[in-house]
This record gives C-alpha cells, sequence and structure tokens, in this order.
C-alpha cells in the first residue's frame, strides 16, 4: 500500500460559509445538534464568542467555540469530522481555543463533558483541565450529568509549560494524512477517541 502524503491543517476563524459543513459535522457527531440557524446567529450577534474551524485541503473538518465572559474562557462546542479522527485535528483546536483565552486574558478555561466520555475527560486532563463539579441531568437526549472541568490559572508558569510541552510534541508529531474510509470498521474504534462525539456540550442557555 502506498503512503498517503501529509495533509497541512489550517486553523481560522469560522465564517459564515462555512456553516454547511459545520452543520455537517455536527449532525454527524452529536444526538442533538444544534439547529442550522444557531451557529450563524452565534457568529452574527454574540460579540462573547469566538468559532474555529480546522480546514484540510480546503475543506473543513473540525470546528471548536469559545466564550469570554469576564475573566473565564467557556469552551462551547468541539468536533471532528468522524472520518478525520485520531490524527490530533482536535489537540491543535483545543490548543488554540487556550491561547486564545490567554492571549485575552482569561484567568481560567471551562467546560463541560459527559461523565462517560473517559476519552474526552484523558484529553482535557492532559492539557491541564480538573474535574470541579458536576451539572445533574445536564445532556437532554439521555439526562446525562456533566463533568465540569476547570484549568488551573492560565497566566501560571506550570501552565504555560505544559502548553509549551505539548505544542512542541503536536509540532514534532506526523501530520494528517487525510480521511479515514467509512467502510473501514476501524472508523468504529476512533468513534471512542479523544475527539469523540460528546466532548465538551453547550451551555444551556445557548440551546435554541
Amino acid at each position: 500500500m502506498v503512503a498517503r502524503p501529509p495533509v497541512r491543517i489550517l486553523i481560522e476563524a469560522m465564517s459564515l460559509g462555512d456553516l454547511p459543513s459545520v452543520q455537517a459535522i455536527e449532525q454527524a457527531s452529536f444526538t442533538t445538534p444544534w439547529p442550522p440557524h444557531a451557529y450563524r446567529s452565534e457568529l452574527e450577534s454574540n460579540r462573547l464568542a469566538t468559532y474555529l474551524v480546522a480546514r484540510a485541503e480546503g475543506a473543513v473538518v473540525a470546528y471548536a467555540g469559545i466564550w469570554m465572559m469576564v475573566d473565564e474562557a467557556h469552551i462551547t462546542t468541539f468536533a471532528v469530522d468522524p472520518r478525520w479522527r485520531r490524527q490530533r485535528i482536535g489537540e491543535r483546536l483545543l490548543l488554540t481555543l487556550l491561547d486564545i483565552a490567554r492571549d485575552r486574558r482569561a484567568r481560567e478555561a471551562t467546560l463541560e463533558v459527559r461523565l462517560s466520555n473517559l476519552a474526552a475527560r484523558r484529553l482535557y486532563e492532559k492539557y491541564g483541565f480538573r474535574p470541579v463539579g458536576i451539572r445533574p441531568r445536564y445532556y437532554s437526549d439521555d439526562n446525562e450529568d456533566a463533568l465540569i472541568m476547570t484549568t488551573e490559572a492560565l497566566d501560571q508558569p506550570r501552565m504555560a509549560d505544559r502548553l509549551a510541552r505539548l505544542r512542541g510534541a503536536l509540532d514534532a508529531a506526523p501530520a494528517p494524512t487525510g480521511p479515514v474510509d467509512e467502510a473501514d470498521p476501524a472508523v468504529e474504534s476512533a468513534g471512542g477517541g479523544p475527539e469523540a462525539p460528546g466532548a465538551p456540550r453547550r451551555p444551556r442557555r445557548t440551546r435554541r
């Protein structure tokens, strides 16, 4: 089998033109996806919000969002196209969100994650998040509890050292090589990885 060449990943601001691709990933990733108008409303009217996409060869393969609320950065959404998981694209997005939070002088970053999503929790712990509480019956599809996770102070040297080390590891890691054929049985196991559906979910007040 001929090895596929690496693919360059570009992370940039989400635009209105990205919304059809974002919605397709949303529907493939969450049991209770946002309706199509929700992201448009966020982009056009929510001054607290910043949304990013990751592109591979021009196509949107992942997206994420963050709200800046006074001195707290709240990660509102995070998803990777199922065909592009297990290639550390989600890690690159998460690191970019934390960079934004630090640049905007957020004291900490926080998110919610399903209690059952152990792989996602391990990813967040890797990037300095720690459990601080529970939101009972947070997820409307099955009433599962959400685990609240928060970083230590983003301006502390220990956090800066952690992110610098992780950035170096990402820079040294193999680049993504392209989508995995959905007919490949390996896709099923990839769905349980750190970028799996149901990672952080939006605050209830953002539901439409």
